[in-house]
């Protein structure tokens, strides 16, 4: 047997072993009837375990696929549907339509609703709707944001570009908003003060129109909107893609593959945050996270000083162990393609463990208050009392399994990508190592952040 075939074959008997390892043990969990998000008991071996595993089912990728029409042929499937010219149009106004009354719900009800979060409609449709729900479905079927989106119908009709967007600003317009963004979120009482959260939403408004208004529909919410990128790229996960004359099915994640996500550094600081602020805003709601918040405020250091020195400095680290594995990746390649090439190359994992590292936060989240949106909807205006799911003690492991899965598929997609961008055998699995390495330890992140019981943030 080749050597190199021999190495891949008994990496792939450890991975086999240790993953098999993890489901027993998730097994004997269930048994002693462990509760789900925050009860489920994961010990600490087991996160070295799973890092070891997928870096054993890395190896095993690595070793023995190798070949580039085999690649090709598993990612290259593709399924073309056209869709009819007026079919596009109903659909785009149909669309517009239900995104226009979401906004004018959203405000209305947060305005002039029951001023309790949990039964207010605007409340709902904003955190289950849009930042649970919508985001699942971007990344399971396909972006359904550029249908919706409300601002940029409102945009369409306004006249537009009175400045010429600079090229160096890239996306870091939307990185920055998304920051700005996320500290709100946690600063302040949005989810339990609905007129405060409606204000929040004009005021975006504002910002987004005149922006777009500015710069130009198109660029505006291709690189500064944060809403725009943030459901572009949770759907270029999706195995249903836009085409010129309709959509195109796909392998999960084989668009990734394409190198056609990102083209500048601050797209990929934009898929980095994705993974830091469900990092950074499941930590802070652990015991642990919140005994580091509550250590500094008692020095007399404001919370929202401290949440936005935590994001900041979460975020940075994030981008600075990509940027480092970038580098690594190309010493050890040995290469002469750039430090900043094999980043925009390799960016497109990331947001295959974004999306398995969202549906670990928000997929229970989602299911568990879908009855409380449904039945709020049918009477926006009134106080109801809200009704929800009580999810089953093993949802804590879909979770995990979220988290797995969306990291089994990066490095898969991390592989194939090194595969096209090396002509060498030996040169595509060298550039692998850092890039995995660093997956491998946000992963063990995640694991150990939704093992912990929640806690509510100071």
């Amino acid at each position: 047997m080749n050597r190199h075939v021999r190495r891949g074959v008994l990496s792939g008997a450890l991975a086999i072993a240790l993953l098999a390892s993890i489901d027993v043990v998730a097994a004997s969990n269930v048994s002693a009837g462990l509760g789900s998000r925050g009860e489920v008991s994961v010990p600490t071996w087991l996160y070295a375990i799973t890092g070891g595993g997928v870096i054993g089912a890395s190896g095993l990728m690595s070793m023995l696929v190798t070949d580039r029409e085999l690649l090709d042929a598993l990612h290259g499937k593709r399924a073309g549907f056209g869709i009819p010219t007026a079919a596009r149009r109903i659909g785009t106004l149909l669309g517009g339509a239900i995104g226009i009354l979401g906004l004018v719900t959203i405000v209305a009800v947060g305005l002039f609703g029951p001023q309790i979060g949990q039964v207010n409609l605007g409340v709902l449709l904003v955190f289950v709707g849009g930042r649970a729900g919508l985001t699942i479905v971007a990344y399971v079927f396909g972006n359904p944001w550029p249908m919706l989106d409300p601002w940029r119908r409102i945009a369409s009709l306004l006249p537009s570009g009175f400045r010429e967007y600079p090229d160096r600003a890239g996306t870091w317009p939307a990185v920055g908003a998304l920051l700005v963004l996320i500290w709100l979120e946690v600063v302040l009482p949005v989810t339990s003060d609905p007129a405060l959260l409606a204000t929040l939403v004009l005021g975006y408004t504002a910002f987004t129109l005149l922006g777009a208004i500015t710069f130009g529909e198109d660029v505006w919410f291709r690189r500064a909107d944060p809403l725009s990128v943030w459901y572009r790229y949770y759907g270029a996960v999706a195995p249903l893609q836009r085409t010129d004359d309709g959509v195109e099915l796909r392998p999960f994640g084989a668009r990734l593959r394409d190198g056609e996500v990102f083209d500048d550094r601050s797209g990929v600081a934009f898929a980095v945050l994705l993974v830091a602020e469900l990092t950074f805003s499941g930590a802070i709601a652990t015991r642990p996270g919140t005994r580091v918040v509550s250590s500094i405020t008692d020095l007399g250091v404001p919370s929202p000083i401290v949440y936005a020195v935590l994001l900041l400095t979460t975020f940075g680290l994030f981008f600075w162990a990509y940027l480092l594995a970038a580098q690594r990746s190309r010493l050890r390649a040995q290469t002469f393609l750039s430090t900043r090439y094999l980043g925009y190359r390799f960016a497109g994992p990331l947001l295959a463990i974004a999306a398995g590292y969202h549906f670990a936060h928000y997929g229970g989240f989602l299911l568990s208050l879908w009855p409380t949106l449904t039945t709020v909807a049918q009477a926006p205006f009134s106080t109801l009392n809200p009704s929800q799911i009580v999810l089953p003690s093993w949802f804590g492991h879909v979770e995990a399994a979220a988290i797995l899965l969306g990291h089994v598929l990066a490095v898969w997609l991390a592989h194939g990508t090194a595969i096209d961008t090396f002509p060498g055998r030996v040169q595509a699995i060298r550039s692998q190592y850092s890039f995995i390495l660093v997956m491998v330890c946000f992963t063990i992140a995640s694991l150990w952040i939704i093992s912990l019981p929640t806690v509510s943030p100071i």
